[in-house]
């Protein structure tokens, strides 16, 4: 399998990956190094758009939420120094008005996380209007309420009462869903 990606991939194999989270940004570059790319990270917006100007890469994924700014801005960065990028937007915070922005401005795919590096791979040299491949292994309806709950909590610093109130929950209820393990 790993030719056939190799032979998709054309001369240019470089990778710019944007994203806050150093230790997934590291094993995604490390998988997709394992699959003929040559990576290179970044974890801010100045960073990735320092790097899209200094070498402008044939491929990149770039994360919308980052820790100073908005990872559209590397986006739009990466399309007016090199036109050809295939750009894959990553993102935990998925919602269909940035998808649309994001899509607008140059990407070629939108991708939720958890997306492993098969995914990102396939999202990136995917060509034509073939729709997408359903996952092998989607989230459980439950798990995604999970993760949902999880991200709000997080943009709340972990305050039970303000989640609670933005989720429209009752807080006990929260606190009980906040105690239990992650379901599968």
């Amino acid at each position: 399998m790993t030719e056939h990606i190799e032979a998709d991939l054309g001369a240019d194999r470089s990778l710019l990956l944007v994203d806050d989270d150093e230790s997934f940004v590291k094993r995604l570059a490390k998988a997709m190094e394992k699959r003929g790319f040559q990576p290179e990270t970044a974890q801010s917006v100045a960073e990735g758009r320092a790097k899209a100007l200094a070498r402008p890469p044939a491929y990149a994924v770039v994360d919308l939420r980052l820790e100073d700014g908005n990872g559209l801005e590397v986006i739009e960065t990466l399309r007016e120094k090199r036109p050809d990028c295939r750009i894959v937007v990553l993102t935990g915070y998925g919602a269909i008005a940035t998808a649309v922005a994001a899509v607008k401005i140059g990407a070629v795919d939108y991708l939720s996380k958890p997306a492993d590096a098969n995914d990102v791979t396939q999202a990136l040299l995917s060509r034509g209007e073939a729709m997408p491949e359903p996952p092998e292994n989607p989230m459980s309806a439950d798990r995604v309420r999970w993760e949902h709950i999880q991200r709000v909590y997080e943009m709340c610093d972990r305050n039970v009462s303000e989640t609670a109130r933005r989720l429209s929950m009752h807080r006990r209820t929260l606190q009980r869903i906040l105690a239990k393990r992650s379901p599968k």
